[in-house]
């Protein structure tokens, strides 16, 4: 967040001065500016790329900056209004619209500005990636022999092993062969629903979701329908009668802290998922994106529903991303049976393969002694974080931590106090807004207090039954940031005037 700001600084330094040269004169050097702002020269260099977006800068190469020259006629705007035809008509009455909101998706990968506490956030906080032993990872891949020659469509042999153990377990339920490198868990997603999935028909979600996955499927033109779910995981009495009523052949979920809930299926319900699913002659999706973010104090996790899986059922999901670095897109699909030879076809006309260079990386950090050592710094980080959230949400907020998901939950039952279930696991809290809150007030005034909160409707696939926020505790630089954005939080609340208790 510093170097951000230094940026923004010096960008409006320069563009205040930038009177004191003429059209066409010569500013400063880099190094000049280093020196004279006491910044660095990668600062210098992003605050120039802003007055070059902007046209107040142009750059020649081994010259320098100069002042652009003024424009001399405004350009003409272009008329796209024919887009909305062509974007909006189908040639068929019962075509599901492909525009997507993507709301959800953007508040979770936006920038805060300068100053604003981050509780929309969907990765770590820097603080917490291993660049270190990222940046040794790569540079050890760059230099392995073939590294740069064009890699197995599939994916690195021995990277597709090293998943097919951490999905399949210590049984050895999962081969090698069953697996295929995918740019991260969005893509993996993205191929999963398009190959399970024809244009137009239903697939069955959670309620409330993962906005990403929404996204994706009425991207590709699918329904997605909800099936209501609480502390235990998905309704599975629901799940049966959604399959019945929209003749859905597809159920996408997160068993493992799940998003935004951070809900964990319980033992019972993950074998009714599985016969309910193969009654209907359906797939599940399994996106177990936060299975590496497990907390100090969880019990045993669960397996994966693959692990468990013997007919095909399961298409499971897993990415490095979340417990690494927003950068480090490398995920993994793993299905078994036909299904395998569809999703291989669309990764490679999507995307060829995965970059050879950054599979290497992969293999080379979790290979390392650094990454067990980093999966132990994140559990107790994110356990910390987790406990100082929601003890700030109790003391300042209890309104808002009223009501829970419903129901016991099975796994991770203990941190639930008062309402607010705290799950062992993930990096999210889901918190439910007193009857009547306005949520996109209510972001808008947080914003304006200085933190940013994520609204729960985006969450939703149909209209939610009540209104919600989603506090991330991950991308914060630590306890005390946490604990003054729930004080912002009530000042917006307090604007408002909705009840804190």
């Amino acid at each position: 967040m510093q170097e951000r700001s230094s940026v923004a600084e010096l960008a409006a330094s320069l563009r205040a001065q930038l009177n004191r040269y003429s059209p066409g004169e010569k500013l400063p050097s880099s190094r000049a500016l280093v020196e004279r702002h006491r910044v660095s020269p990668v600062t210098v260099s992003r605050a120039l790329a802003e007055l070059v977006a902007e046209g107040l800068v142009v750059t020649r190469p081994g010259a320098g900056a100069f002042r652009a020259e003024p424009r001399t006629e405004a350009p003409r705007p272009a008329d796209t209004s024919w887009q909305e035809i062509a974007l909006s008509a189908e040639p068929g009455g019962d075509q599901v619209p492909r525009s997507v909101d993507a709301s959800g998706v953007v508040a979770t990968l936006a920038r805060p500005a300068p100053g604003v506490i981050e509780l929309n956030g969907g990765y770590l906080h820097p603080d917490l990636q291993p660049e270190r032993a990222l940046a040794a990872a790569l540079a050890r891949a760059g230099r392995r022999p073939g590294a740069w020659s064009r890699p197995p469509v599939d994916g690195v042999p021995e990277l597709r092993a090293w998943f097919a153990r951490e999905i399949g377990g210590p049984g050895g339920a999962l081969a090698a062969s069953d697996v295929l490198i995918t740019a991260g868990g969005q893509n993996a997603l993205t191929a999963a629903l398009r190959a399970l999935a024809a244009p137009g028909a239903p697939v069955l979600v959670e309620s409330p979701t993962y906005p990403g996955m929404l996204a994706v499927a009425r991207a590709s033109g699918l329904r997605p329908v909800p099936v209501p779910m609480d502390a235990d995981g998905v309704r599975t009495d629901l799940l049966a009668e959604a399959f019945r009523a929209s003749g859905a052949r597809l159920f996408v979920c997160q068993p493992l802290f799940q998003n935004p809930t951070g809900a964990v299926l319980a033992g019972e319900r993950r074998r009714e998922v599985l016969q309910v699913a193969r009654e209907a002659g359906a797939f599940v999706i399994e996106d177990d994106f936060a299975r590496l973010l497990v907390h100090d104090d969880a019990p045993a996790l669960p397996p994966t529903l693959m692990s468990e899986d013997r007919n095909g059922t399961v298409v499971h999901i897993r990415s490095l991303t979340k417990a690494t670095s927003p950068n480090l897109r490398v995920g993994a699909l793993a299905a078994r049976g036909p299904v395998l030879d569809r999703l291989r076809a669309i990764q490679v006309v999507d995307n060829f393969f995965v970059p050879g260079p950054l599979q290497e990386a992969a293999l080379e950090l979790v290979g390392s002694p650094a990454w067990p050592r980093h999966l132990r710094l994140i559990a107790g980080e994110l356990t910390a974080r987790r406990t100082a959230l929601a003890a700030a949400l109790r003391a300042q907020l209890p309104a808002l931590v009223e009501r829970g998901l419903g129901h016991g939950a099975t796994y991770g039952r203990g941190p639930e106090d008062g309402g607010l279930y705290v799950p062992p696991g993930g990096y999210q809290l889901w918190v439910r807004l007193p009857d009547g809150t306005d949520e996109a007030a209510l972001t808008g005034a947080a914003l304006r207090a200085g933190v940013a909160v994520a609204a729960g409707r985006p969450y939703f696939a149909a209209e939610p039954p009540a209104a919600h926020l989603r506090l991330s505790f991950a991308a914060a630089t630590g306890t005390g940031e946490l604990t003054e954005g729930v004080r912002r939080l009530r000042t917006a609340c307090t604007e408002l005037g909705v009840a804190v208790g």
